[in-house]
């Protein structure tokens, strides 16, 4: 399938998806939103599904945040008169982003220069976040006077605390890479001429273990909303999802006959 904002790419098991808008930074368009979400269950979900998923950005930027040219919002007007900021998150930039976090594979993403607005949030989804050197984090929305979305007032208190979430978002800073993987932002900060192998390298151990990857992502997940005793109930129940497996009769097989196990993903 072929998209005018987004580059998709095989490389074996592993789809890479490149916001392709390089003119803009990669601004994030409703066009490229929805090409987005729409390449992510291709790879997850389509005739030829794939085991992981590198999300990146074309030449100088990962993505400088939403695109404004066609107004906040996309150009929709209240019945006052005034415009409504938040329609396209309603009905285009949630749901991105909320594929992003069901989806039943591993996703890496590789941030490049800016990744800003609701870019900053697309790359902070990654289950592992690698950045370049070039990279940094902003949360530009006090800037033009709206406030932090794309689930960023979700994802930053829980990854960073409250305090430095807060500083992020109140004062509109660039947090740079190195600055970053202190905050505990990023898994990894490389050279830009590494930032793609990098990825792919960790996409690729990922897309060859077993189905459980997955199961484990979507754990996670659900543990930043989970109590103590629901997140147990959550483990009991995966546990018996995963132990049906034929990646755990291969784990099994393989630890006894002391042999690398070959994960099939099934």
């Amino acid at each position: 399938m072929s998209y005018n904002k987004v580059k998709v790419s095989a490389e074996g098991d592993i789809a890479v998806i490149t916001l392709s808008d390089p003119a803009t930074l990669n601004a994030a368009s409703v066009e490229m939103g929805a090409e987005i979400a729409d390449a992510l269950k291709v790879a997850a979900y389509g005739t030829e599904p794939k085991r992981a998923v590198v999300i990146t950005g074309e030449g100088k930027g990962f993505c400088s945040g939403a695109n404004l040219q066609a107004g906040p919002g996309g150009g929709k007007v209240d019945p006052d008169g005034k415009p409504d900021a938040g329609a396209a998150l309603e009905t285009l930039y949630n749901p991105m982003v909320s594929v992003i976090r069901d989806l039943p594979i591993p996703v890496v993403t590789a941030v490049n220069g800016p990744a800003a607005g609701v870019g900053c949030s697309i790359g902070l989804m990654g289950d592992l976040i690698v950045a370049a050197e070039s990279a940094y984090f902003l949360q530009a929305f006090r800037r033009i006077g709206l406030v932090p979305d794309g689930g960023s007032t979700y994802i930053l208190p829980r990854m960073i605390g409250k305090a430095r979430a807060m500083e992020m978002m109140l004062l509109g800073e660039k947090i740079p890479a190195a600055q970053a993987l202190e905050w505990g932002m990023v898994n990894r900060v490389v050279s830009d001429a590494d930032l793609l192998p990098t990825a792919l390298g960790l996409a690729k151990q990922l897309a060859e273990g077993p189905m459980a990857i997955g199961l484990i992502r979507r754990m996670v997940w659900q543990s930043l909303d989970s109590s103590w005793t629901e997140q147990l109930n959550i483990e009991r129940q995966t546990q018996r999802i995963a132990g049906k497996t034929e990646d755990f009769r291969e784990g099994v097989a393989a630890f006894l006959g002391k042999r690398p196990a070959a994960f099939k993903g099934r």
